[in-house]
């Protein structure tokens, strides 16, 4: 969503194991240098180990491009298999064609075997790569310990690399697999980035993205963001994606401590704790509350006890009135505005008419049909690319009742909402982000012959969904035709909304497309 504004070819933060992204911190480089040498060396078994998030997967597809062209690889993601769709899977990623009757495990390890033999006899290599092993059971445990008597008197056949989290240490530790662990020749844990390789791993992503010098992180920023990640890859990335969208918003190039803080309370949601609270644990809470009563429970007792003296020295001694018969004040007359939180019915009614005016003055769909109400849950960030009327779910009150406000423009500085009069009120973005729930709404029409448009397709459907990409920072050239770029900016579009990154423009992908239009 930020991408076009900051001029980055893609988001740098993406959570996707891409290996152009892999930041080689010197735990990284270890890990990539102890499997490169469990290869090469031919070692037979390969653990590696390291807690979510800490970059596996990633370290893996780099693994893979660093491979040189003899070596044959398998990489194996699901680790919820049998032993047999273990073997079958094995076969399938070296691109072995089992023969028609081949239904047994001999038949596969049979078939599997001749490769090996294949490859080593022209100098080859071959590795097989089993990721999030801590789930594998212990019977495909140990039909992987078999696979590894595939081989030469003096050479392995097959180096198996398993790499999972620090459960798999404990997993093989245990005597049933006493056999495969006392094979694993090469071992190595990841750890999470230190302090100093911070700053380059951001640099680094940002780099890849496509920076060219004008976006950065403070140092204040980013010592903000390595006390909350503790060094964990996925969650910088998690922080400074968010932190980055919340810098697009208010159209700020460097981001500060203050954004990442907004961006922290962002990510921890509803269940963040408050600061009062932080560090006090549930013992030191309950204590705070007995606290609280206690002091309640003093206040009203002796303010009961000594309400002579205290109302004799608050007020004159001569217009002190007795106990009891205190006159009441005179009722004052407020006028009270009108309300800027609007009900269900008040909210809907507010934004159709609001729909309703922009058809007649050209600027809302103008084909006949009806009106459909199209919800989302979307980010706070985003509300700067809208274009339409919305109304956003309040997060203000603890009234379980509902209550919206209904955006009629965007503005530079904020927003112009309905009151509860029909008014337009103009409201700060601050105060629009702290009361967004989440929850967004606003109406579409769809067009009567609006059919989902996949790649290969052309024609005027495909040109005008180009135009709107383009108008919004999506790099989609105006062609007419569904062509592969079009697809990744469908994609990277639905993914930054939160919709499913299938890539056909169906009504849902139209409908935000309409919002974000002019």
């Amino acid at each position: 969503m930020y991408t076009a504004f900051f001029g980055l070819k893609e988001n740098p933060f993406n959570l996707t194991p891409d290996p152009r992204y892999l930041f080689l911190s010197p735990h990284h480089k270890e890990a990539l240098d102890h499997l490169l040498y469990g290869i090469n060396e031919r070692k037979g078994f390969i653990a590696i180990v390291g807690g979510i998030g800490t970059g596996k997967t990633t370290l893996c597809r780099a693994l893979l491009s660093r491979l040189d062209q003899g070596t044959k690889s398998a990489l194996i993601f699901n680790a919820y298999i049998s032993d047999m769709e273990l073997l079958q899977a094995i076969n399938q990623e070296f691109g072995l064609e089992e023969s028609p009757g081949a239904k047994s495990k001999k038949d596969y390890i049979d078939t599997l075997n001749q490769f090996l033999l294949d490859t080593f006899s022209a100098g080859g290599n071959a590795v097989l790569l089993i990721d999030e092993a801590q789930n594998l059971s212990q019977e495909v445990l140990e039909q992987i310990r078999m696979l590894s008597n595939l081989e030469t008197e003096r050479e392995k056949l097959i180096q198996i690399v398993l790499v999972g989290q620090p459960e798999l240490r404990e997993l093989l530790a245990t005597p049933s697999l006493r056999q495969l662990d006392e094979r694993i020749m090469v071992r190595y844990e990841l750890k999470p980035l230190e302090p100093k390789d911070l700053a380059g791993y951001v640099e680094h992503r940002l780099v890849v993205a496509g920076a060219r010098g004008n976006l950065k992180f403070s140092d204040r920023a980013l010592a903000r963001v390595y006390a909350y990640s503790r060094g964990n890859p996925r969650r910088i990335n998690s922080l400074c994606d968010r932190a980055l969208l919340i810098a697009y918003a208010e159209e700020k190039f460097t981001v500060s401590r203050g954004l990442v803080e907004r961006a922290i309370k962002d990510l921890r949601g509803d269940g963040a704790i408050h600061p009062v609270t932080r560090g006090l644990g549930t013992q030191g809470v309950h204590v705070l509350i007995l606290v609280l009563v206690l002091a309640v429970f003093l206040a009203g007792f002796f303010g009961w006890t000594y309400r002579r003296q205290m109302l004799g020295f608050l007020l004159p001694q001569e217009k002190a009135a007795p106990l009891g018969r205190v006159p009441a004040p005179a009722p004052r007359r407020e006028t009270k505005a009108p309300s800027l939180f609007l009900e269900e019915k008040a909210s809907l009614s507010a934004l159709f008419g609001l729909a309703e005016l922009g058809a007649m003055e050209g600027d809302g769909p103008s084909q006949s049909g009806d009106v459909t109400l199209v919800s989302m849950d979307i980010g706070p960030e985003y509300h700067v690319m809208f274009k339409k009327p919305f109304r956003v779910r309040s997060s203000q009150g603890t009234n379980p009742a509902p209550a919206y406000l209904v955006v009629a423009e965007v503005t530079q500085g904020g927003a112009l909402v309905i009151d509860a009069a029909g008014k337009k009120q103009e409201v700060k973005r601050e105060f629009l982000i702290s009361h967004w729930g989440g929850r967004i709404s606003w109406p579409y029409l769809p067009k009567g012959q609006d059919k989902p448009l996949i790649q290969g397709m052309r024609g005027p459907d495909v040109l005008e969904v180009q135009k709107l990409l383009e108008k919004i920072g999506y790099l989609a050239e105006p062609t007419g035709v569904y062509d592969q770029p079009t697809y990744e900016e469908v994609m990277r579009l639905q993914r930054n909304v939160g919709l499913r990154p299938d890539g056909i423009v169906g009504p849902r992908t139209r409908a935000i497309l309409y919002l974000m239009s002019d």
